[in-house]
């Protein structure tokens, strides 16, 4: 099956072509744009079509989200380090043409590279040339921080007058048990997440994102990820999280419109008419959660499926053959649920949540090891949902008490994001935010 026919969420069929080939097509137009922030998005008549492995930059919805989830993740969250909300709006125009264009698979400005002459920063750093576009997606979303004050910083400003806008449901996440969470680790103006299906092409947009935004933002932190551990359309088979268990296996998918619609976007009547530019959008939870890796691997397989409420094998509920088969929570052996009360598939499901979903979207992570000799290595969770509060905050309570999982879980990071809805052509990256 081919990725859904959503506009801005599926790849552009054409003929393969070389970065060189399409960066000699490319007119003068862009420069312009990228220059001044005017015609955003607009090609040149004498660009060449993109190649097939691209997806589409506009569209109802940003990419990254319900797009068939690629291999590679470069997810990294941004301070906003200036007071100057125009300098803020020019950067953010800046970054959406060069965003754009790295998604075609070309480089952040015409020939930037190695075109602009001897004595001259390259304005692209280079490393992706000679790289298709691999399905890059980037995805921008805005933190509670640059609304003013949150718990996490109470003492933080409305430095760009964006207070009255803020989504309803936009909040730093509450401390949950178990958690030991490094601030250096966590929150974060202005997120970017970057997906390819070949981790250079996604180093190479955060690189130069973050390079354009001198002065204006820094890196708080960032992620990188591989081997996607949840699926996202029906064509994908359900990947193994670093315990080795299928993960995702009930997750919304991008065929499951009805599910969608009421658990991922954001409706008019979840704000109030300051913040309608995030009608059409979701809210982006992220989590850095370090798995336990060496007591887990201790453990029997019986003792691993119990905890998780699966088979290792096959991913079915324990008492069904298959993986999609549904979960019968009501099966007893000698007098005891054969799915325990404590395990993962049982605390998540949705019939024990009121019917509540989330799309996870997560990668698995390894970052070296300690200094025990111990694999620093996890899930980096990612879900979007149409309210936080009352979709994921009640779900994680539960898990983070309850769940046998979590004596092997060790969360670090944690960070909360409003993402707007796709881009018309000549719109750019928050505009309907900064421009009402």
């Amino acid at each position: 099956m081919s990725d859904p026919q959503t506009p801005g969420e599926s790849p552009v069929t054409s003929t393969r072509l070389s970065r060189r080939a399409l960066l000699g097509a490319t007119g003068v137009g862009v420069v312009a744009a990228a220059a001044g922030g005017a015609a955003i998005g607009r090609a040149t008549a004498a660009e060449s079509p993109p190649p097939q492995d691209v997806i589409g930059f506009r569209g109802t919805r940003q990419a990254g989200i319900i797009t068939a989830a690629q291999d590679r993740l470069h997810f990294c969250a941004f301070d906003v380090i200036t007071d100057d909300r125009a300098a803020l709006v020019a950067l953010l125009k800046r970054w959406t043409t060069a965003a754009e264009r790295m998604t075609r698979g070309e480089q952040t400005t015409p020939d930037g590279a190695v075109g602009l002459g001897d004595y001259t920063p390259p304005a692209d750093t280079g490393e992706a040339l000679g790289l298709s576009a691999s399905k890059l997606t980037l995805t921008i979303g805005f933190g509670p921080g640059l609304f003013g004050p949150t718990p996490a910083f109470p003492d933080a400003r409305d430095r760009f007058g964006l207070g009255a806008r803020r989504p309803a449901a936009l909040t730093q996440l509450p401390a949950f048990p178990a958690e030991r969470l490094d601030p250096d680790r966590s929150y974060g103006d202005i997120c970017v997440q970057a997906c390819a299906d070949d981790p250079q092409v996604a180093v190479h947009a955060i690189r130069n994102l973050a390079r354009m935004g001198f002065g204006v933002v820094s890196v708080r932190w960032s992620q990188l990820g591989f081997g996607r551990t949840s699926s996202t359309t029906t064509s994908q088979t359900t990947p193994r999280n670093m315990f080795g268990f299928k993960d995702g296996t009930n997750n919304v998918r991008a065929e499951n419109t009805d599910l969608l619609e009421r658990w991922v976007w954001v409706k008019p009547e979840d704000n109030p008419a300051s913040a309608q530019w995030l009608t059409g959008g979701t809210y982006l939870v992220a989590r850095r959660i370090r798995m336990d890796i060496e007591p887990w691997d201790r453990g029997n397989l019986l003792e691993q499926e119990q905890i998780i409420g699966r088979t290792k094998g096959e991913g079915a509920p324990l008492g069904q053959d298959k993986e999609f088969d549904a979960p019968d929570f009501n099966i007893t052996s000698k007098g005891s649920p054969l799915i325990p009360m404590t395990a993962h598939v049982r605390l998540a499901h949705p019939d024990q949540n009121n019917g509540v979903r989330l799309l996870r979207r997560g990668y698995n992570f390894t970052d070296g090891s300690d200094g025990f000799g111990h694999l620093d290595a996890g899930l980096f969770f990612l879900a979007f949902c149409r309210d936080i509060g009352k979709q994921f905050v009640p779900m994680q309570t539960k898990l983070a008490t309850r769940d046998a999982l979590t004596e092997y879980l060790i969360p670090n990071g944690a960070a909360a994001f409003a993402i707007p809805p796709g881009l018309r052509d000549g719109e750019w990256w928050g505009q309907h935010l900064f421009e009402g």
